[in-house]
């Protein structure tokens, strides 16, 4: 054996591919989750406020004479409304901003993939929009009586499941993308907001925009996600104004987080390589 073989055979071998990948997820989302009990402030902010814009849709309903079951659309329409608000504004313009306060170095350089950096940042703040979510569906309840009727809890939380990860897998390709673009992220960020908001039917069935236009607006996960949820939480009222069947929703949602995810990959990679030809990650170096 030679010395170099000697020398390659004794030195001792570093944690897999796969570890390395779970401590980068767990490294990244921790403190997200520890930083919600540090800022008391902001989960008044982050949940008391988006919980008062989605009352006032639901009092338009209580005061029209609407049947429970529009007011229960309108909160669950809210819930979600919050898993998009995180995607935009702490996914997508997550490397950005890292960018920015000079972070997004230490990013490219760290012996991880990006991709479990920016899974780590999903899970850390899922966790704070669950609550958030959590607290409009059950506040909302109590305040205004609402009931919810979950025909299929299996069906419930796989639709449910399958809308984060293609939601989110949707954010983590719009950092890549944001980033390059630089500062027109901002303006591309806050452009996506409110029509989002319109035309996945957040406060609304999405059947009412008609079949091309719900066909369209079911890029965003969110879309079929929130058709189905309404589906399996409001069987009776759902009967009239649903878009797809929840098991063709399903699908279509597997479909597009694995579309997204795949797609999120390459563009990290690509966004990587570009770092290390050009020495810059814009289009225009700013």
């Amino acid at each position: 054996m030679t010395t170099a073989e000697h020398s390659a055979a004794r030195r001792p071998k570093g944690p897999s591919k796969t570890v390395i990948f779970v401590r980068s997820v767990i490294g990244r989302a921790y403190p997200r989750v520890i930083g919600l009990q540090r800022e008391k402030s902001w989960m008044f902010f982050d949940i008391l406020l988006p919980l008062l814009a989605t009352m006032s849709y639901v009092l338009f309903y209580t005061a029209t004479g609407a049947p429970n079951d529009f007011k229960g659309l309108v909160l669950l329409g809210g819930a979600m409304s919050a898993f998009w608000m995180n995607v935009l504004w702490s996914m997508a313009m997550q490397l950005y901003w890292d960018k920015e306060q000079g972070n997004l170095q230490l990013y490219m350089l760290a012996p991880t993939s990006r991709m479990a950096i920016l899974t780590g940042m999903a899970l850390g703040g899922l966790v704070a929009t669950t609550v958030r979510a959590a607290v409009i569906l059950l506040g909302g309840a109590l305040l205004f009586g609402i009931e919810y009727s979950v025909t299929s809890w299996p069906w419930a939380i796989a639709v449910f499941l399958l809308s984060l990860v293609a939601l989110y897998g949707l954010g983590m390709l719009l950092s890549s993308i944001f980033l390059v673009y630089g500062r027109g992220a901002w303006q591309v960020t806050v452009a996506l907001q409110e029509p989002v908001f319109f035309g996945s039917g957040f406060y609304f069935p999405v059947r009412a925009l008609g079949t091309v236009a719900a066909s369209a607006a079911s890029l965003v996960p969110l879309t079929l996600g929130l058709d189905a949820m309404r589906q399996l939480l409001f069987p009776e009222m759902m009967q009239n104004f649903y878009f797809l069947s929840v098991k063709a929703e399903a699908a279509l949602l597997l479909a597009l987080s694995v579309v997204f995810i795949a797609a999120a990959r390459w563009s990290l990679n690509r966004m990587e390589r570009k770092s290390r030809q050009d020495g810059r990650l814009t289009e225009r170096g700013n």
